[in-house]
This record gives structure tokens, sequence and C-alpha cells, in this order.
């Protein structure tokens, strides 16, 4: 299937996981262009537009909601949040991975849609949920929550196990996760981005909700 060209806005494209998906939207020849919103600069790249914006400020929606706006004008535009947690995040309080996960994140996903767009895919972790004990996994359930309120026509959540090929994930979680059942077990993360890349790419005009594990990624990354 070959798709309409299309733009995408990512958050958190600096990260493993991000950069990855980044590489992966890159390859698509119908990618017009993806802008990375970053804290800091990045380096120059064919195709790739960086707007750095202080992502705590008060009017952090409303600087998405322009850029949104102004990419909507050209052609059909996705967003994608990567923001994840990372190996020195990991001792972060829980109001500190909140204010980042749910605030930041909630905050670019209410831009996106009020500057017309209509598909968010958003990068999770395999079990989420609000009520869980654990606190990694109740923020990112609380995360999802957030999004899912802003009402995007067509969310896609990814909700991968232990991320192999990653510079945060420990060698002995790799091996543990090859011993793991389906989707808490291993998947690299090269496939993880594509699949993101996929989901943008190929699925424009679907909509409702849609959670991938492990092996719906590796399938949608096959397509």
């Amino acid at each position: 299937m070959t798709p309409p060209p299309f733009s995408t806005i990512v958050l958190g494209g600096t990260g493993q996981v991000g950069a990855a998906a980044v590489d992966e939207l890159l390859a698509i020849p119908q990618s017009r262009d993806v802008v990375m919103v970053t804290r800091k600069a990045v380096p120059p790249r064919d195709r790739v537009r960086n707007v750095v914006l202080d992502t705590s400020a008060a009017d952090f929606a409303e600087r998405i909601k322009s850029i949104a706006a102004e990419l909507n004008a050209q052609g059909h535009v996705s967003a994608v949040s990567c923001v994840g947690i990372g190996s020195g995040t990991a001792r972060w309080s829980e109001d500190d991975l909140k204010r980042v996960e749910v605030g930041v994140v909630g905050a670019f996903a209410r831009g996106c849609r009020d500057g017309g767009i209509s598909q968010f895919a958003l990068l999770s972790a395999v079990g989420s949920t609000a009520t869980s004990p654990f606190k990694y996994v109740r923020v990112m359930g609380l995360k999802e929550d957030a999004v899912r309120a802003v009402n995007f026509a067509r969310l896609a959540i990814f909700r991968p196990g232990i991320i192999i090929g990653n510079a945060h994930t420990p060698a002995w979680s790799e091996w543990l996760g090859a011993l793991l059942p389906g989707g808490f077990g291993n998947i690299d993360q090269k496939i993880l981005g594509r699949a993101i890349a996929k989901e943008v790419a190929l699925r424009q005009r679907a909509t409702g909700e849609v959670i991938y594990e492990n092996a719906a990624m590796r399938k949608l990354a096959a397509e």
C-alpha cells in the first residue's frame, strides 16, 4: 500500500525509541517532513524541522497548536509522542514523572488536537493502567488516560514489553525478556520505531483506539 503524503510532529524524538521512529518516518518516501519538538536544538537533518520549546511553559499547548495548524494547511499531519522513562528518570518521584509523562504529553496532545490533528500515536508500556500498585505502570496508565481524554479520531497506543537494542535496557533485562511470554517479552526498538511509522503512514484515515503490543507491532512493522 502506498500512503498519501504526510507530515509528522514528534515529541520525544531525541530519545532511543523516538529516534528510531524518526529514522523510520524519514525512510518513507511519502513523508514530507518531520517536525521535532525539543527543549534543545538538534543537529540539522534533511526533511527534519527542529522547533525548540520550553515544555514547562504555560503557553506550550498554544505553541503546539500553532505548529499543528501550520502543518495542517499543507496536507495531512499526524502526531507522535515517544516520551518515555530512561535510566535517569526512573529514579524520579511520582510527581516529577507525572509532570512530564502526564502534564507535558497531555499538553502536547491538546495542542495537536486544537491545531486540527486527528491521528495520534502514543508510546506507553505493557500492562499500563492508572490503578496499578506499581509507580511506572501507574504513571503510564495515567498518561494514556490523559491522551485518551483529548478525543482524537484515531489514537494508537504502543505498549512494548522489554525494549532491546536500547541503551537504557540492561543486559539482564534482555535475557529475562527472552523468557517472558507475549507482550511482556522482548521487542527490538527498530521494530517498535517502524511500527509507529507504519501506523502514521498507513492508518491516516483510520478511526477509533487501537492498542499495539509486541506481536501486533511486529505484524504492523512488516506491512
